[in-house]
C-alpha cells in the first residue's frame, strides 16, 4: 500500500503478494506465527522472495516504510534478506503503534491495530489479511504521522 498526496493507493487490489521466505521454498512465517496462518500468507508454489521483491523495490525506492509494530516487521524483512543473502537496503521505518501510544495516550483502551484503525476512521473488517492490515496502517499513518 502506498500513500500518494493523502490518498491510499493499494499496490494490488486482487490480494497480497505471496512469496517463499526461505531458500528451501517454505514460508517460515506461516509455520511459526499464529497470526499469519491465514490463506493470504500461506503461499503454495510461491515464487522466491528475491523475485517478488524485485517487483516491489522500485515502488518503494526512497520512501519510508510504515508498520504497526515496526520493529517486528523490520525484523522479518531483515531476516528474509539475510536468508537469501541479499544486502538489506536500510529502509527507514515509522511505527504507527508507537505514534498511537504517543498521540493518543490513554484515550484508547489499547493500541492494537484494529483499535487504532477504528479511532482513525478505518473499518478493519478483515484483520490479519495482509492487504487490509496495510491499508489500516496507512489510514493511521495519515492521521498520526
Amino acid at each position: 500500500v502506498k500513500i500518494f498526496f493523502g490518498e491510499i493507493l493499494s499496490v494490488t487490489r486482487t490480494g497480497s503478494l505471496s512469496c517463499a521466505t526461505r531458500t528451501d521454498g517454505s514460508n517460515s512465517a506461516t509455520e511459526t506465527l499464529p497470526s499469519t496462518t491465514r490463506p493470504d500468507t500461506a503461499a503454495v508454489d510461491a515464487p522466491p522472495f528475491p523475485d517478488v521483491w524485485a517487483s516491489i523495490a522500485p515502488l518503494i525506492e526512497g520512501l519510508p516504510l510504515v508498520a504497526h509494530n515496526s520493529s517486528f516487521d523490520e525484523g522479518c524483512l531483515r531476516a528474509v534478506f539475510s536468508e537469501y543473502h541479499m544486502e538489506y537496503p536500510g529502509y527507514t521505518f515509522h511505527c504507527t503503534c508507537r505514534s498511537a501510544r504517543r498521540c493518543l495516550g490513554h484515550i484508547l483502551p489499547d493500541h492494537q491495530l484494529h483499535t487504532v484503525a477504528a479511532y482513525c476512521g478505518y473499518n478493519l473488517a478483515n484483520h490479519h489479511h495482509a492487504l487490509a492490515d496495510a491499508e489500516a496502517c496507512a489510514a493511521i499513518a495519515m492521521r498520526l504521522l
